[in-house]
């Protein structure tokens, strides 16, 4: 499995992003798929999860209510959409494959990663 993130962006505070994952090689709708961050400096944290059906997602306390993860197994593609951005979401943001969640991060080490697309919050 291959996971290519997308859509990452400058973007002024209080904005929104929509990320993409899009899966190929085997067909992503056989994993559950979390969205990790990494910002400078710091280490990688796991913000989102969904489930392999899309019918379980878990998010960490650090963007619920601003970010929605969602997934269109027809196409093979994940997605993060992120409101109310804050210079504090500033971060290279990777997807991750795994079989199943555990809350909002992979049930393991999460078997498949993407490159990571940059996300930069800045006025």
């Amino acid at each position: 499995l291959q996971l290519v993130e997308s859509g990452g962006d400058l973007v002024q505070p209080g904005g929104s992003l929509r990320l993409a994952c899009a899966g190929s090689g085997l067909p992503l709708d056989y994993y559950a798929v979390g969205w990790y961050r990494q910002a400078p400096g710091k280490e990688r944290e796991g913000i989102s999860c969904i489930s392999s059906n899309g019918g379980t997602t878990n998010y960490a306390d650090s963007v619920k209510g601003r970010f929605t993860i969602s997934r269109d197994n027809a196409n093979d593609t994940v997605y993060l959409q992120m409101n109310s951005l804050e210079p504090e979401d500033t971060a290279v943001y990777y997807c991750a494959a795994d079989p199943y969640c555990s809350g909002y991060l992979c049930f393991s080490e999460c078997d498949y990663w993407g490159q990571g697309t940059q996300v930069t919050v800045s006025s």
